[in-house]
């Protein structure tokens, strides 16, 4: 379970909010009550952003999930803006 620290407690004994993180145990703190910010260690943000980047779709996967079938689709009736030279 997770410490949860009051952002006052968090400036006050920032030294030990940094120990505990490092321990593995994300810290949270909140403000007004509100839950508003974690701490965690490096690894543990390094960790969680190779997973996240991991997930995430190839520019190359993205274009070869485009249709590529050859049915005509409707043009919209538009004419050029004139622009008045200056």
């Amino acid at each position: 379970m997770a410490a949860v620290w009051t952002l006052q407690d968090a400036k006050n004994r920032f030294s030990a909010l940094v120990e505990a993180a490092l321990k593995g145990e994300p810290q949270k703190v909140t403000r007004r009550g509100v839950f508003v910010s974690v701490v965690l260690s490096a690894e543990e943000y390094e960790r969680l952003r190779r997973l996240d980047q991991g997930s995430a779709p190839s520019l190359g996967a993205m274009l070869l999930q485009i249709p590529q079938d050859d049915v005509g689709f409707e043009r919209l009736p538009l004419t050029p803006r004139e622009f008045p030279c200056s």
